[in-house]
């Protein structure tokens, strides 16, 4: 699977979005929930909670191992998806869209200029192999 040219990638294999209304959707890349395998429980943070980029937000647990997820940038979460809590295997099924974890409303959407592109994750992960 190609990863989503709009989107930007940390290094830690997380991928943010930025949204119309401003906020900064943020999710696991393919590639991560490939390596887990099975997800089966996702923490993510509280609605309100502030976070600093590259700061631990969640942990996801699969069938092989517990992984954490970090803030790909600073922010205040604003909205976090509910349908991971009774469905974690939306994350395996569709990350990018259905399978997100949180939102951010961003303290500096310019920290999104210094994440990777798709290409550059993309030779990231090639590089990891």
């Amino acid at each position: 699977m190609s990863n989503p040219t709009e989107l930007k990638y940390a290094k830690t294999h997380e991928w943010a979005r930025l949204e119309e209304d401003g906020t900064v959707t943020v999710g696991i890349t393919h590639h991560a929930q490939e390596a887990l395998g099975d997800v089966v429980y996702i923490e993510v943070p509280s609605v309100g909670d502030t976070l600093a980029g590259g700061e631990q937000a969640g942990v996801v647990e699969s069938v092989k191992a517990a992984s954490d997820i970090y803030s790909p940038i600073a922010g205040e979460v604003t909205a976090v998806n509910e349908l991971l809590e009774d469905a974690p295997e939306t994350v395996n099924a569709d990350p990018y869209n259905d399978g997100w974890f949180y939102r951010l409303q961003p303290e500096d959407t310019s920290e999104l200029d210094a994440l990777l592109s798709s290409e550059d994750y993309t030779n990231h992960c090639e590089e990891d192999a």
